[in-house]
Order: structure tokens, then sequence, then C-alpha cells
């Protein structure tokens, strides 16, 4: 993980001073470093070589923080890991290049990556990503969405890309296709956890925790899983939908509280909750049909932290 993270502040270093500012100080606002994490423990699952994984990692962190800045100009974020936003610090012109730069950064760095099944899953995933977050646009203030719809726009946005990181560690060191099968079952269900656990902490977690403003996803309109499981309870239906059509009608520059203590002192929560331990169950499963060596029992208690997380 060390060299990985050399890498990545290798990778982003740029003639253009704005340019490398703004990338520079996305890189120190940190992060979990799952994805190449995920990357690196695939890889034990065939032959293990670490210049050749990196060239899986690097492109995959990047890809998800170029994700990360987009998101925030879309979402008008100005916190983000308890840091200024790139578009705050800077403005939006500098943070959708910035975005755009280190997606290009990201496929540069693959490039170096014989196997032709690796772009192909790569490349295929950023178009899945792209499609998740147009439909999240689409679906800002809409509390008549399905849970099967916010589920599939879920899975393009978070699970797809923490899947294929599995999956690529372990085609890039030769690991069985088997192997790289189960690795992204166990990626993908692990990815939806990781994504009704975010949901969930941005109601019930503190700004201290969460690195911004609790309450942000329905300021922003995005409707998540609790807010769907607590607008299924006949006596909170009709104010709680009052009270988004009240955010909604203030662009989001309005007091979210009222809407959030209606979410959390619903059962909302405790489903949605419910509902990521499911798929944590699931990804243990895919586990199960794995070699049982050191890296699936570091990959089970990855499975266990992201499942109870508070950050």
């Amino acid at each position: 993980m060390d060299a990985v993270e050399r890498s990545l502040y290798a990778s982003i270093e740029v003639e253009s001073e704005a340019l490398g500012e703004a990338a520079m100080h996305l890189l120190k606002a940190g992060g979990k470093r799952l994805r190449p994490a995920f990357v690196l423990l695939g890889g034990k699952f065939g032959t293990y070589e670490l210049d050749q994984l990196k060239r899986v990692a690097v492109p995959l962190e990047l890809i998800h923080m170029a994700s990360l800045v987009h998101d925030d100009v879309i979402d008008n974020a100005q916190t983000r890991r308890g840091q200024l936003t790139v578009k705050a610090k800077w403005d939006n012109r500098i943070a959708m290049y910035t975005g755009d730069y280190i997606y290009a950064k990201a496929l540069e760095i693959a490039a170096g990556l014989e196997d032709p099944r690796i772009h192909r899953i790569l490349s295929k995933a950023m178009v899945e990503m792209s499609i998740g977050e147009m439909e999240q646009i689409r679906d800002f203030f809409n509390s008549g969405q399905s849970i099967r719809r916010y589920l599939l726009r879920i899975r393009r946005k978070t699970a797809l890309l923490i899947a294929i990181s599995c999956q690529l560690g372990a085609l890039a060191a030769g690991a069985s296709a088997a192997a790289a099968r189960e690795l992204y079952n166990y990626g993908y269900n692990v990815g939806m956890a990781f994504q009704i656990r975010d949901d969930l902490l941005d109601l019930c977690g503190t700004e201290k925790q969460i690195g911004k403003p609790p309450g942000s996803d329905i300021r922003q309109g995005n409707i998540t899983i609790p807010v769907l499981y607590a607008l299924q309870e006949e006596s909170l239906r009709t104010p709680l939908l009052q009270e988004i059509t009240r955010i909604h009608e203030a662009n989001g520059r309005t007091d979210v509280s009222t809407a959030v203590s209606m979410i959390t002192g619903s059962q909302g929560i405790a489903k949605a909750e419910e509902l990521a331990d499911r798929y944590t169950q699931k990804a243990l499963e895919a586990l199960d049909r794995l070699p049982d060596i050191r890296a699936c029992r570091h990959l089970r208690d990855i499975a266990h932290f992201v499942s109870k997380r508070t950050y």
C-alpha cells in the first residue's frame, strides 16, 4: 500500500500549476484506499507481482478520485473528508478539468497492461459509472422511485468499481477465471453494503465522523434507501413528502434537520442496516468458495469493517 501511495502521488505530477495543486489537494485529503487494497489482495490468488498490480491499483483509485471531483460539482458540495472540495477551493471549471485530467492519467497508466480483458472490463465499468451518475441526477428529489431503481443506481455508481478492483487484481496476477469470478461477487456485495452504510452515515453520523454536514444527501435531492423505507410508513409518508418538497423548493438552501429526524426516527434505518447486512453475508459466502489463504481472511475482515464502519 505504501508503494501504491507513492505511485499515486507520482501519477498526478503535472506542469500546470493550478491543475497539479488541485489534484494534489484531493489526494492529500486522504481516503480509505479500499480499491487498491482489493486489487492487491485479489493478486494474492495468482502470481503476485507488485509492479504489475500497481498498474491496476493506481488507475482504479484515480478513477474513484476523479468521480468524486465531478460529484462535488454536481452536488455543489463544499467539504469532503473534512476538507474543502476542489470546486469550493478553486471553482467549477478547475474542478471539472481536474477530474478529466485524473481520469486521463488513470487510462495512461492502465495502458501498460497487456491483457485485453482488463481494458474491456475497466472501460465498461467507466461507462456504467457515468450512467449511474446521470440516473442519480435524473432522480434528484424523486421520492416515487422504486427500491429496485435505487439498488441499480448504487450498483453502477459504487459497487461496480469495488467489484472489478477485486476481479482485476486476480486477472492481472493470472488467477483462475473461477477465482476472479468469486472475487467479483465478493466485491460487488461489499460495494453494495458500503454504499448503504454511507447512506446511513449521512443521516446518523456526525460532521466529524463523515467529514461533511449530516443530511447532505437529502439537501442535494439524493433520495437514499433509508428515506425510501421511511416513506413506506403510512403515518410518516405525508409529512416526510412535505419536508422533501419544501427542501426541493428551497433548492437545498434550508434546514434539513426535521426531515433527518423523521427518517432516523423511522424503521428506515433498521431496514437499511438489515439490507446492508444481507449484502455483507453474500460477500462472505463468496469467500467460502475461494481458497482459505491469508488474503481471504483479510477480505473477510474488510467486509466486517465495511458493514459496521462509523466513518
